[in-house]
């Protein structure tokens, strides 16, 4: 493929829900610009960019995917992404590196939360935005209500610049409402035809409201409108141009992906109005002390580029996607890697398409390439020239919202496990890791159970074969009284034996007050060198807890009394009698378990919050109050013991279908009620009897 000047170029993602027909427009698109013979399919795992055997075992995307091709002298880079809701972070990813969205949309039922969600993101990323109307010959395909659904939240800015012919069944073609023309056929062999009568009022109709919103996106062509009430379709196209790249105009395509009708359409309608990388400005940068630097999409400006992928292969090595901003990078040369300042020799270049990989001498201003073996840099990272360094703005990346705990199967798996969990990180940044210092457990952060699955699975391909397990809640134990008691250690096995003697005081804390130790020792009762062994013996007893083999907090221990041997005492004899004495006086303080509370913040549509509040309460939660956004949606806000949420992620996603997202926060520790304390109490009897 050979190198296209940065005005040449058109970087598009497609987004939507997960089964909206985005693989299937992306094989139709390679196919109608002859990058591909045929066209494959997610069902029989031959669609080109869903190669992972994951994505063909699940019948599902994974990753984003590449499909690059060549389109009336213009180069598409187009970008198959996950619409699955468990795969957000790609759909960051990839909306941070395209410079423009097309939404995927089924044209039967309502528009879908996957849909929504991109939606969301592009308007945060301020990117221009077109609808494709998918499986328009299926059962019960209505376009035109679609696009009144579309018109009904975000307004005149939808503007239709196409009308199927027929639907469903009846399905056969397009009117495009540009140029006037009808079309019917499949692939890049669209045959004219004459406009069909009966759609002539619709026609006309239609047309009307997409000359109103190409007017609204050029001063000029609106004073214009209002003089004549048209235009020509040559100032329709400068409109619609104007108009996208300012956000103003979203134009609603349709066709059916699966048969290859509608894709050629649709790239014409990319060509002729999506900007290109040159047309959108200067990129915001920072230098590595800081400041704000600018740089422009032009091959003569300094190199700067984006990691958004790295694909780590246990065989191959790691081949790591980036999208140049500004500036050429040709093969076999040096680079920086600004965000860890890392020298980087970027060997063959690549451009992808799916699994396929086809070499290239250099990657100018606003394309898109790879590279293998990079030893050091990471999806995020900022690679540049060395000598003008810049640093992108990074991929903000939603927190993680669901957990689990691994452990390893084998002593092997164990070995290998750090090292498999830091490649998986790397790869994908909405994936996190943590050891849990409070229950020792190794805990998996991500967007969801699928996702977490997958992340076991890529596990494996790195040689740690791992079970999941449920999460421990830290739960803690404390008094809620003061007792007294001794703790005596004397052992004798002949030759010099073991003594140590403590009387120890508990009293409980206020919350959060942690442990304190008093030496309340007169007249030598207890020589001062065995006191911190006493105070050691306490410390390690709390550990365990009295109930349930958590931590012990928020106690005062105070050391009164106690008695020694000349010769048989030691430092070891006092800490087992400080062990000794608090499992003794421990039990009369009155313990009882403590549970992490947190705070849950939910966003919901307005019509969710009751079942919302009603989940919650049934979850022990105190609602702490309820807030009105803008757009229809209601935030909620409330206390819940930690216990609870475990498998929020998945609840909400149910109660809501997918239209509600929350965030947690660690608040404070509360008296667990008596009757669950009961159960955990007697789990941990059965976990210490097996």
């Amino acid at each position: 493929m050979r190198k296209y000047p940065t005005n040449m170029i058109r970087n598009v993602g497609l987004f939507g829900h997960q089964g909206s027909g985005k693989t299937s427009l992306a094989e139709a698109m390679l196919v109608s610009a002859g990058a591909i013979d045929r066209m494959g399919s997610t069902n029989d795992g031959t669609a080109t960019t869903d190669f992972d055997p994951e994505e063909i075992k699940r019948n599902i995307s994974i990753n984003l995917g590449m499909a690059p091709c060549e389109w009336r002298d213009h180069k598409l880079n187009i970008i198959d992404v996950p619409g699955y809701l468990d795969f957000e972070g790609e759909v960051q990813i990839a909306m941070r590196v395209v410079d423009a969205a097309v939404l995927v949309t089924p044209a039967q039922g309502d528009v879908e939360v996957g849909f929504e969600i991109a939606w969301g993101h592009a308007a945060k990323e301020k990117r221009p935005r077109a609808v494709f109307v998918s499986r328009m010959d299926r059962e019960n395909a209505d376009f035109f209500g679609v696009v009144e659904q579309l018109r009904a939240v975000h307004g005149n800015a939808i503007a239709p610049t196409q009308v199927p012919i027929g639907q469903a069944e009846k399905y056969r073609g397009i009117v495009d409402l540009v140029q006037m023309k009808a079309w019917e056929g499949v692939g890049s062999e669209f045959i004219e035809v004459p406009i069909p009568d009966d759609l002539a009022e619709t026609v006309a109709r239609y047309r009307g409201m997409l000359v109103e919103s190409a007017a609204e996106g050029d001063d000029e062509l609106l004073e214009k409108y209002f003089e004549t009430e048209d235009l020509t379709n040559e100032e329709v196209v400068r409109g619609l141009r104007e108009g996208i790249r300012s956000g103003k105009v979203v134009p609603v395509a349709c066709g059916a992906p699966t048969k290859n009708q509608g894709a050629a359409a649709l790239m014409n309608l990319i060509v002729e109005t999506f900007p290109s990388p040159a047309d959108l400005g200067p990129i915001a940068a920072k230098t590595p002390d800081g400041k704000d630097v600018e740089r422009q999409a032009s091959d003569t400006d300094p190199f700067s580029a984006l990691v958004f992928k790295t694909l780590a292969d246990p065989f191959v090595g790691q081949l790591t996607y980036f999208r140049v901003f500004s500036g050429t990078v040709r093969s076999d040369t040096h680079v920086l890697n600004a965000t860890s300042s890392k020298d980087e020799r970027i060997g063959q270049l690549y451009v992808v398409r799916g699994k396929n990989q086809e070499a290239v001498p250099e990657l100018g201003a606003g394309d898109m390439g790879a590279v293998a073996k990079l030893s050091a840099t990471h999806t995020g990272d900022t690679l540049c020239d060395a000598a003008k360094p810049v640093v992108l703005p990074p991929v903000e990346f939603s927190k993680p919202i669901f957990e689990i705990a691994i452990t390893p199967k084998t002593k092997v798996d164990e070995d290998k496990l750090g090292p498999a969990l830091q490649r998986v990180a790397a790869e994908d940044p909405s994936f996190t890791y943590r050891r849990d210092p409070t229950t020792g457990q190794t805990v998996m952060s991500g967007m969801g159970e699928t996702h977490l699955n997958i992340v076991v699975e890529k596990l494996k391909k790195f040689g740690a074969n791992v079970e999941t397990i449920p999460v421990k809640v830290p739960y803690k134990e404390t008094i809620l009284s003061k007792a007294e008691g001794q703790g005596r250690h004397k052992k004798q096995t002949g030759g010099r034996g073991q003594y140590g003697d403590c009387h120890i005081r508990l009293e409980p804390l206020p919350r959060g007050g942690g442990f304190e130790f008093v030496d309340a020792i007169v007249g030598g009762a207890i020589p001062r060198q065995y006191i911190p062994a006493v105070e050691k013996g306490v410390v390690e007893a709390m550990s365990t807890g009295i109930l349930s083999g958590n931590p012990v907090v928020d106690v005062r221990c105070t050391c009164y009394d106690g008695s020694y041997h000349d010769v048989d005492s030691s430092e070891q004899a006092f800490k087992m009698a400080g062990i000794i004495a608090f499992n003794n006086v421990a039990p009369k303080a009155n313990p009882v378990i403590l549970e992490p509370i947190v705070n849950v913040t939910v966003t919901v549509p307005e019509s969710m919050m009751g079942d919302v509040m009603s989940d919650l309460s049934g979850k022990r939660g105190r609602i702490i109050g309820t807030e009105s956004l803008p757009g229809g949606r209601t935030c909620v806000k409330a206390s819940v013991p930690q216990a609870e949420m475990l498998r929020y992620a998945i609840d909400l996603r149910s109660i809501t279908r997918g239209r509600g997202v929350f965030s947690i926060e660690p608040s404070h520790y509360e008296e667990v009620p008596a009757h669950i304390a009961q159960n955990i109490i007697a789990e941990y009897q059965k976990s210490k009897e097996q």
